[in-house]
């Protein structure tokens, strides 16, 4: 076993780093799932009806979403990669591709989202929700083009170590839904009521006014000046394509293996009664939102890694991923004592139901013992793709996930009556199972120093123990 005796001061700058890195992006992730807040109020007020085919409808569009983000998380390690070797002249020609890949895959999901009628069916839509259902995944899905491209440019921005802008257009994104949603929902500015598919169109516009203002930003600001991004046309490059993809899909794996665990443990619940359902709700609802603190963490760590990697700093990467899972372990101490200790009041804020109110209570518990477990798991990945390390941990989430939690849950929920405590037990012991794992994975391929001087970083000079602060690590 290898010892680490950390240098305080490096311990302080990279603390410091990824911090400056990870607040915008907490905050951006904040502003998604705001959009699903956003989307979901403006139903419930138009009818239950409408409520019931927005919320339908946003589960089919959320897979599309998280295919689309996994794949497209390939770019910033790739680009903080080259950042991190001095060989910002090449970030270009990666991103060039990435716009392909962005295109290709916005169409495949495009064509995905209009032609899922057989996913509708699995889910077991009423017959009376169909119609509106289809009619917002066929509005919603000319968004789906938009969404890529928004995270190639978000990625390219992010590996450079500038994460303001993701922070800045989400949240535009987040205010401009609200008015435009009510416009086409209710049908005011003399256009009809258009409800679950006017809630589609209006997302799909934001999500393109989104890309839009990054690209115009991009293409703009003195800060991607130099990069060469659109000096020249370039026909897809299949084999440039390919390593983008070869790091990316597996990363779409291993979130859809995560979101479908909450997915299948939500349509396992729905069999036990509606107070129950609800309370998984408002569990699940609450650990989403502080789930987005260790995420915006995750995807700093993985800049701050793939900085490293750049370098060839194998003492760098070490820094980075332990200090950013030491931080993550800190924001979640914070999580938990939320949780363990008010989750009376938390679950009040939702429902005056005292039945839903203490069942919830009983889950929140339970998502509070597992922030530490799913805070190093997520901390950890992030830090293996930094490393552009994505397959392993893709088998090891698939293991954990299916493996362990899945089964888990649903032999304690199902044959030792434990209901959806059982469910969420499972979720525990399938999350620590990652979380272990992940770490262990991180922790050896970090001690195996690979990371030499990268073709072209040859001429970089040498850098000293500590760091002085990267020129991009926070500007906007």
């Amino acid at each position: 076993m290898h010892s680490f005796r950390p240098d305080r001061a490096r311990v302080a700058h990279e603390v410091g780093a990824t911090v400056r890195l990870a607040l915008p992006l907490v905050l951006a992730q904040l502003a998604a799932v705001g959009t699903n807040v956003v989307d979901a109020v403006l139903s419930g007020h138009f009818s239950a009806h409408v409520l019931g085919a927005v919320a339908v409808g946003t589960s089919v569009w959320s897979l599309a979403i998280v295919s689309g983000i996994g794949t497209m998380m390939s770019v910033p390690p790739s680009v903080a990669q080259l950042d991190g070797a001095g060989r910002r002249h090449e970030v270009g020609a990666v991103f060039r591709q990435a716009l392909w890949l962005a295109l290709g895959l916005g169409l495949l999901l495009w064509f995905g989202v209009r032609h899922a009628a057989p996913l509708v069916d699995l889910i077991g839509v009423t017959p009376t929700l169909r119609h509106d259902v289809d009619q917002f995944l066929l509005a919603i899905s000319w968004g789906a083009p938009a969404l890529t491209c928004y995270f190639a440019l978000r990625g390219l921005s992010e590996g450079l170590s500038m994460t303001r802008p993701s922070m800045f257009f989400s949240l535009g994104g987040l205010a401009v839904l609200a008015p435009l949603g009510y416009v086409f929902m209710f049908g005011k500015l003399g256009l009809p009521p258009q409800g679950a598919r006017g809630c589609g169109i209006a997302t799909a516009i934001v999500l393109w006014l989104e890309m839009l203002g990054f690209a115009t930003y991009v293409l703009c600001h003195r800060n991607y000046r130099g990069l060469g991004l659109l000096d020249r046309f370039e026909w897809p490059h299949l084999r440039r394509i390919g390593g983008l993809l070869h790091i990316g899909l597996p990363m779409a794996v291993t979130l859809l293996a995560e979101a479908g665990l909450f997915v299948a443990t939500a349509l396992l619940i729905g069999s036990m009664g509606e107070d129950i359902v609800a309370s998984h709700q408002v569990a699940i609802n609450v650990a989403s939102l502080f789930f987005m603190i260790p995420l915006g963490l995750a995807m700093a760590i993985t800049v701050r890694v793939g900085n490293a990697v750049g370098r060839g700093d194998a003492r760098g990467v070490r820094y980075a991923g332990f200090c950013g899972i030491g931080l993550t372990l800190a924001t979640q101490l914070l999580s938990a004592g939320v949780m363990l200790g008010l989750p009376h009041l938390i679950a009040g804020l939702y429902t005056r139901n005292d039945t839903v109110i203490a069942l919830a209570s009983q889950l929140l518990v339970l998502a509070g013992l597992f922030q530490f477990s799913d805070g190093i798991q997520v901390a950890s990945n992030g830090a293996l793709r930094g490393l552009k390390d994505t397959r392993v941990p893709m088998a090891i989430t698939l293991f954990a996930y299916w493996g362990v939690g899945m089964p888990v849950g649903w032999w304690l929920a199902f044959r030792h009556g434990h209901g959806a405590r059982g469910m969420w037990m499972g979720l525990i012991a399938g999350l620590s199972v990652a979380a272990v794992l992940l770490f262990v994975r991180f922790w050896r391929s970090a001690w195996k120093e690979r990371w030499r001087s990268p073709p072209a970083a040859d001429m970089i000079a040498p850098l000293p123990d500590v760091q002085p602060d990267h020129l991009e690590d926070y500007r906007a």
